[in-house]
């Protein structure tokens, strides 16, 4: 084989290899951060488009709110609130036994009940279907503290493996609506504040409240486990 022969096929190897690599990088951006960016298109649109979303036990029960509160009456109503009406969805749990809705993000999730929390294997089983409920706190009613998390991995090249439901979570102020629907009864919680933590900074699962509590997690920033984004919220009724 000929020098130049030599050189060709060595630069056309290199120029494979390099192609192979470049293509595997961007395959495992595009795998670690598409539900992120997904999620951050979808709550954009949402809000430009000024979308609302109704937490209701039933679609009938939610079109019945919608009816009431989006439609114009007879002797007022106006054609903002008739236009509102388009924009309007209704979210009912997808298990009435146990979900989170969270309308300002457009969450909707099961929650998996005693998922321990020290079980890798375990938890990362519950997260890729749903939020994990941690074993050893409170369900909804028995005004204790609840835990719940989502949005965890062992990697960070597989954080596009586990549920999205709450990449948006960072979203959520004081005062914005968390509803937990637990063996056919709706709980809803205020959100009272939030805080960005360690991963190693464990007391949070088991503080201690003399009210119903709820603290929810998930990874920090969305698309990376370098840290913990704790939300906390009280809960103020029943509906």
């Amino acid at each position: 084989m000929s020098k130049h022969n030599s050189d060709y096929y060595r630069i056309l190897l290199l120029r494979t290899m390099g192609n192979f690599l470049i293509l595997s990088s961007l395959f495992m951006i595009g795998k670690t951060f598409y539900q992120p960016i997904r999620e951050e298109v979808r709550y954009f649109i949402n809000e430009r488009a000024e979308k609302e979303y109704v937490v209701a036990s039933t679609q009938e029960e939610g079109q019945i709110i919608i009816e009431r509160d989006f439609s114009p009456s007879v002797q007022g109503g106006s054609l903002k609130q008739a236009k509102d009406k388009q924009n309007v969805e209704v979210m009912v749990p997808v298990d009435p036994q146990f979900s989170l809705v969270i309308p300002k993000i457009g969450a909707n999730a099961p929650v998996i009940p005693n998922i321990n929390a020290a079980e890798k294997d375990e938890y990362l089983q519950a997260l890729q279907s749903g939020v994990a409920h941690a074993q050893g706190t409170a369900f909804p009613g028995e005004g204790g503290h609840m835990f719940l998390f989502a949005h965890s991995t062992d990697y960070i090249w597989n954080v596009g493996t586990y549920n999205a439901v709450f990449y948006l979570l960072y979203k959520l102020d004081e005062g914005d609506e968390v509803n937990l629907f637990y063996k056919g009864q709706r709980f809803t919680y205020r959100v009272t504040g939030k805080q960005i933590i360690d991963p190693s900074e464990v007391e949070y699962l088991t503080r201690k409240t003399d009210s119903e509590f709820l603290t929810l997690q998930t990874c920090w920033p969305p698309g990376t486990t370098a840290k913990r984004q704790l939300i906390f919220a009280e809960r103020v009724s029943d509906l």
